[in-house]
């Protein structure tokens, strides 16, 4: 009896190692986010609980009904998308854990997100050690794409820089508002708020202005009159504060409060309903921030995606519901002029994008990865979008 069971166990055994033989053989990454199978492999990595959680819901909702468009239609090159989501928890390490997820166990193409820049930069080495690409639609530092080192090569993002809207920002004081002299209300916990007040100081003194007062907070902070106070003895004809909602919206309340009422600029960190919460309707006058997009744009093409999008989630779309729209839209449009689902060639045909047509403009990608695009600056009126109006620097 033995004989036999022994030569029943060796053929098991080899049998096995034949198989795990062949599986070797054949499991390169690229040989794997081919197959035809199972569709194409997208991540979609964002902030979707946690302190800066709306950027992140709204992005995602307007990825969703990209993908859900682009499937409907036939995919790309007749494969449909299969999105993989996580949640960042608005965390950079974690970020940076489910882009190592995403990548080496769940095989995706490329990443989407996260929203923010601190986030998004956190999973650029994962992206780069694996060679897949990686696009934001919304993290505007500068040094998302380019730094000391040079040009990230898979990093790319679909949004204007903070050094361009701060430039801009300080333009439309300026010019359009015929300011002369400003005080920055900077979160100097942030690349975010630190690049924006940078720009917005050198192009407002290089075309006459005078910063006549800057003052910082760092993320959490609740209460600002003693910052306020200190600035309303001071000659100034705006405020510029560079930040995410959750403190701007405190900040404008406050300053009302106080009688404050000289014109206050932001930039995209005021793009949430959550700023309409928490300043109250009666203190968003005067009120003008850079953003992306405007629902009173009145292309077809914008008043298009307003009604998809409408009919969706029934409600209006914000800037960041519009950049996640495009930037789903601008992924497919890659992928399917790139030949093959390795992130080399999918690499190479975003840095090859020209206009592209999307509801947040029209734009190519330059050499440093970043679009060429126009600003949009929006006016608000008891709380709500009034005037908004396309600008260059």
């Amino acid at each position: 009896m033995k004989k036999p069971i022994v030569a029943i166990l060796a053929v098991v055994l080899a049998i096995a190692l034949l198989a795990g033989c062949a599986g070797n053989k054949g499991s390169t990454g690229s040989e794997d986010r081919n197959k035809v199978e199972d569709g194409i492999k997208i991540g979609i990595n964002y902030e979707l609980s946690g302190k800066v959680a709306t950027y992140g819901q709204s992005s995602v909702e307007g990825i969703e009904l990209a993908i859900e468009e682009i499937n409907e239609a036939g995919g790309i090159n007749g494969k449909k998308i299969i999105p993989v989501k996580y949640d960042t928890k608005s965390e950079p390490a974690e970020a940076t854990t489910l882009a190592t997820r995403l990548i080496t166990q769940d095989k995706v193409v490329m990443i989407l997100g996260p929203a923010t820049s601190g986030s998004f930069k956190a999973q650029i080495p994962v992206a780069e050690k694996n060679r897949i690409p990686v696009i934001s639609g919304s993290a505007t530092d500068d040094s998302v794409t380019v730094d000391a080192s040079g040009v990230k090569e898979y990093a790319f993002r679909i949004c204007f820089t903070d050094s361009y809207q701060g430039t801009a920002m300080a333009s439309y004081a300026l010019n359009k508002l015929s300011a002369k002299k400003a005080a920055i209300i900077m979160d100097s916990s942030s690349d975010y708020g630190k690049g924006l007040a940078k720009n917005f100081r050198e192009k407002f003194e290089a075309g006459g202005g005078t910063i006549v007062a800057e003052e910082a907070y760092v993320a959490g902070d609740t209460d600002f009159n003693g910052i306020l106070t200190k600035i309303k003895g001071q000659d100034f004809d705006v405020i510029f504060i560079p930040g995410y909602y959750d403190e701007a919206g405190l900040i404008i309340k406050q300053a009302r409060n106080l009688g404050i009422d000289v014109p206050i600029l932001g930039a995209d960190g005021f793009d949430s309903p959550k700023l309409l919460e928490l300043a109250g309707a009666a203190a968003l006058n005067n009120v003008y921030y850079s953003n992306h997009y405007s629902s009173l744009d009145e292309d077809p093409k914008v008043a298009k995606f307003i009604e998809n999008f409408k009919a969706k989630y029934n409600k209006e779309p914000d800037a960041f519901n519009a950049l996640g729209y495009d930037l789903a839209k601008f992924a497919a449009d890659a992928i399917s002029r790139a030949g093959s689902l390795d992130g080399e060639s999918i690499k190479k045909a975003i840095e090859e994008t020209e206009n592209f047509d999307g509801v947040t403009g029209t734009f190519s990608i330059d050499e440093n990865h970043n679009p060429v695009k126009s600003v949009v600056v929006i006016e608000l009126k008891d709380g709500k979008q009034y005037r908004a109006e396309k600008i260059a620097d």
